[in-house]
């Protein structure tokens, strides 16, 4: 039997799912409703050309991030979020999710899911909300991932108008002319005050009553990357986990990685973390360490109680949890809780006890993850079993020409993608009868 058809998938996937498996075990990922997993699995064939030992993160695996995995001959990639979360009766290309799926099956690209898993592990998701608030020592040397936005980023998707702009509409079509476009960069101005520019225009002295002044600006939907230049003092805090995960995946976990003492515990490893400050901090400093964790984009939502200002609240705990983290959070009364979205009445639920909520749109509270943590993570474990796999596998005899190639190449890269991005943006009403607080950078800390 010819040699090659050992391999269900190319070696080198296999390698990087191997990675991943060790750095968040599937057993630590919740069961109960997700579907994280090796879910795509791409054949090895022989005859058709090599794909690249390439690695693509993405929070979403969408048409346009599938079209970027095929353009640069990516091997897997990685979506935190399930392509697949409920049973399949049939693939066609009429479903959007199921023709990126098929697309990258042509191509040869696998497709591995971890979601949860990254969510619950020591140093994952949820760690890394906290770290943004509580600063961390070890900041990673290496900020060629930071701070800038691709150039294949559309820039179309900020738009400003006028007041002459929005006349010329309501009499003619051709007004569409008049709109001006411009890249968003976080980067491409001072970043004092985060929410606000210094550029502000002029009041139009055509505003009418009852209607939005109208300066606008569309904040694209963002693709959150830190600021490089910012690294704010570490606050003294205590930090624990809201849910831990049960003994049982906790042991799973421990045996799989097999290591001489256990890794995951009760008080590092569940859902959400519960962050405790020795001294009560403004919330206009934790406001700020946020905005440039995610890039200092134009804004995001931010509930606190009726009648209290910003700048009089102070926060003694913090309650983190990427994605959607009602559910996680409901039984943890924090000052201040810190996630990706809450419904409506979970956000009120939390202002009528006296708590704030900080929400950056879903993805937008996992995105920053993979470019600070886990690219680098996962690049280095890949590179040591790529390394081990060639070592072991190229030593055996009868190995067919292209499985021998492969194991030539001692190449790996693993990269962020520059097309996943959250669905929202924010309309900045820059002239508005509406007031609102310009408040400033606050203090690092």
């Amino acid at each position: 039997m010819n040699t090659s058809t050992s391999y269900n998938v190319s070696p080198f996937t296999s390698a990087v799912v191997s990675s991943m498996r060790r750095l968040y075990p599937e057993s630590l990922a919740d069961k109960s409703f997700d579907n994280t997993g090796f879910l795509v699995q791409a054949p090895f064939l022989p005859a058709r050309p090599r794909n690249r030992n390439s690695v693509l993160l993405t929070v979403d695996l969408t048409r346009a991030v599938a079209d970027e995995a095929i353009e640069n001959g990516a091997s897997v990639v990685v979506a935190y979020h399930p392509i697949i979360f409920r049973g399949l009766k049939s693939i066609t290309t009429d479903d959007t999710q199921q023709l990126s799926m098929t697309l990258l099956l042509a191509h040869g690209i696998s497709v591995y899911c971890p979601h949860t898993a990254v969510d619950t592990v020591p140093d994952g998701m949820a760690d890394w909300l906290c770290d943004i608030v509580t600063g961390k020592t070890d900041v990673p040397e290496d900020h060629a991932y930071t701070a800038t936005y691709s150039s294949s980023v559309p820039s179309e998707t900020e738009v400003t108008t006028t007041d002459e702009d929005d006349d010329a509409n309501e009499d003619s079509d051709a007004a569409q002319s008049h709109a001006s476009t411009k890249p968003t960069s976080p980067s491409a101005a001072d970043h004092d005050d985060p929410f606000t520019s210094t550029d502000t225009p002029k009041p139009n002295k055509k505003l009418r009553l009852f209607r939005p002044h109208s300066h606008r600006t569309y904040s694209k939907p963002t693709y959150p990357r830190p600021t490089e230049d910012f690294q704010p003092a570490v606050l003294p805090h205590s930090r624990s986990v809201i849910t831990p995960s049960p003994r049982g995946a906790l042991d799973e976990a421990n045996r799989f990685v097999a290591s001489d003492t256990d890794i995951y515990h009760p008080n590092n490893t569940g859902a959400g973390r519960l962050i405790e400050f020795a001294e009560p901090q403004p919330l206009t400093v934790l406001i700020t360490r946020i905005a440039h964790a995610i890039g200092l984009p134009k804004g995001f939502a931010i509930a606190v109680p009726q009648g209290k200002t910003l700048e009089e609240i102070a926060i003694a705990s913090v309650a983190t949890c990427p994605g959607s983290g009602g559910s996680v959070v409901r039984g943890c009364r924090a000052d201040l809780v810190f996630t990706g979205e809450l419904s409506h009445h979970e956000a009120l639920a939390v202002t009528e006890r006296g708590g704030c909520v900080i929400s950056l749109f879903h993805t937008n509270s996992e995105r920053g993850y993979l470019w600070t943590v886990m690219r680098e993570k996962l690049e280095n474990e890949v590179r040591d079993e790529w390394a081990r796999v060639r070592s072991e596998e190229g030593a055996k005899i009868g190995l067919d020409g292209e499985i021998k190639e492969m194991l030539q190449d001692e190449s790996v890269e693993v990269v962020v993608s520059e097309r996943d991005r959250d669905p929202y943006g924010i309309v900045v009403l820059e002239e508005t009868a509406v007031e609102g607080v310009r408040i400033g950078s606050g203090s690092s800390g």
